[in-house]
């Protein structure tokens, strides 16, 4: 276990060489997957409910209130670099999570201020005036700061508490940390939605404040078992550095700089073949092997990360025109009771909860007779969900196909439960793709970049919702153009729109991203 073996560089909370067995370990672990369940419920509750808030308390249209949420989902996960950043550069990931968790219940408490006193909102049929807009705004990008300085801090920490060389262990935390992301998800999309539903808005706020303050004190509760990996500077100068340096000396000689690295006895890098200008950064003397190398692996898992944004583009389809859907079939379980359509996301939440663990009993399978035929190494586990991002939008737009028919010629409104296989497979594509991204990112990542590595995982994300706001755009523009029809996403009468065209082109652009991800994961 990892609690026999020491890796050296880590520290106890008072700045000692942390002790194997006393501190890290699978107890410490386990405590960041808690506060993480904790934390994704509020992260979700408000994801949810902001949209809600928007239009019913501070008044703006459906569109502008969409549009500010997914500027506010984009930018929160984009700038989830900078807390990467900040997290590996300057601050213990400990310190970092601490900061940026006080900075998201700042915000909290200001939107609930907010909720909860009548002069902080616009009087009815009127929007906001600029000083409810600027409380609006502090609190909704205090809260994104936030979430940007969470989000990569907590699986890195995690992380750090496990021997990274048992890769098996390290797997495990990753399948877990997501089951946690599930967990906090489902308690959101079904507690949490009946709570803004029944008792108000303002309730959803408030419990996210006290739900988010427990998240932290249960975190400053673990200090004295977790072990703590110090800053190491700037990764972003150290990798500026090596670049201008190579750019510089490109008309060196190789043959130095390939010496140069050749006597380094740490150069263990599977990457040392890959990017060879690299070497020449090795001409000045004040570039170390070790930074070359530490460069050239962060710019071999560009391509991977890259790979990875059209099938977070399948996903987003999740809380836009799949909930449109929702709105419009059947969702009667009873005479007298109703699925909310907030809580249909429900369904992909339940489908990767219970994929989770039939992972890990395969993994342990499979990797235990046969490590080479694993079928789920992060690379594979990656290929996989985004094969399963393709399939999900092709029976997407079947399903759609059948739906529009009959809601068209036959005036009947079809279940809500024949979305139930996309989201099946979009639930288990997300549990393959995001939590083998988070696994990947941390493991190959330099030990002093894996903070900023993490983030790649939700920068993920955020690009995929915006390359799905510009795929809506472009496909309005080219078929409103070009078709007698109409754009095919035109107008608030999903019978009149062309979803199931839009999904058969999602599942051809992310079966052709496939092929391009296919060839950078053998390259790599």
């Amino acid at each position: 276990m990892e609690s026999e073996i020491e890796e050296e560089g880590f520290e106890d909370w008072r700045g000692r060489r942390a002790i194997p067995g006393k501190h890290g370990g699978i107890r410490a672990a386990a405590i960041i997957c808690v506060v993480e369940m904790l934390e994704n419920m509020v992260f979700i509750t408000n994801a949810n409910t902001l949209v809600s808030y928007f239009i019913k308390t501070m008044h703006y249209s459906a569109a502008k209130s969409a549009t500010m949420m997914t500027n506010f989902l984009g930018t929160s996960f984009l700038l989830s670099l900078f807390g990467g950043f900040i997290a590996d550069s300057f601050l213990t990931r400990f310190a970092s999570f601490i900061i940026f968790c006080l900075i998201e219940i700042m915000g909290l408490i200001l939107l609930t201020i907010q909720a909860q006193v009548t002069k902080l909102q616009p009087p009815p049929s009127e929007t906001p005036s600029p000083r409810q807009e600027a409380v609006l705004f502090v609190g909704l990008y205090a809260l994104g700061l936030g979430i940007s300085g969470v989000k990569p801090a907590l699986p890195a920490h995690g992380g750090d508490q496990l021997d990274s060389r048992n890769k098996s262990l390290i797997s495990a935390f990753f399948n877990w940390y997501f089951f946690s992301i599930c967990i906090g998800g489902l308690v959101a999309v079904s507690v949490m939605v009946w709570i803004e539903e029944n008792v108000g808005i303002s309730w959803s706020f408030k419990i996210s404040v006290v739900v988010l303050a427990l998240a932290l004190s249960v975190f400053v509760g673990g200090f004295p078992f977790y072990r703590y990996k110090r800053p190491g500077g700037s990764p972003l100068m150290r990798i500026l550095k090596v670049i201008v340096s190579a750019s510089r000396n490109r008309k060196g000689s190789l043959l130095d700089a390939g010496l140069k690295q050749n006597l380094n006895p740490e150069n263990k890098s599977i990457h040392h073949n890959k990017f060879k200008c690299l070497d020449k950064a090795l001409l000045d003397d004040e570039i170390s092997a070790t930074e070359v190398e530490e460069t050239r692996t962060f710019l071999s898992l560009l391509p991977i990360f890259a790979s990875t944004i059209m099938m977070n583009c399948c996903l987003a389809q999740i809380l836009t025109f799949s909930v449109q859907q929702g709105a419009v079939m059947n969702r009667k379980l009873s005479p007298s009771f109703e699925i909310p359509v907030p809580s249909l996301t429900v369904i992909p939440v339940v489908f990767s909860l219970f994929s989770i663990p039939l992972y890990e009993f395969f993994h342990r399978r499979i990797s235990g007779q046969n490590p080479a035929m694993d079928l789920f190494q992060p690379l594979k586990r990656i290929g996989l969900g985004l094969f399963l991002a393709s399939i999900s939008m092709a029976v997407a737009a079947f399903v759609e196909a059948k739906r529009r028919f009959e809601a068209v010629n036959h005036n009947v409104s079809i279940s809500v439960f024949y979305l139930a296989v996309q989201y099946l497979l979009l639930g288990v594509s997300d549990m393959c793709t995001l939590g083998g991204m988070l696994e990947f990112f941390y493991r190959e990542a330099p030990e002093r970049m894996r903070s900023i590595s993490s983030s790649l995982s939700w920068c993920s994300n955020a690009m995929g919702f915006f390359l799905s706001t510009i795929l809506v755009e472009l496909t309005n523009s080219i078929t409103g153009a070009w078709f007698d029809g109409g754009a095919w996403l035109g107008g608030r009468d999903l019978n009149k729109a062309r979803l199931d065209l839009f999904y058969a082109v999602l599942s051809v652009l992310n079966t052709l991203n496939l092929f391009n991800y296919i060839y950078w994961a053998k390259r790599y």
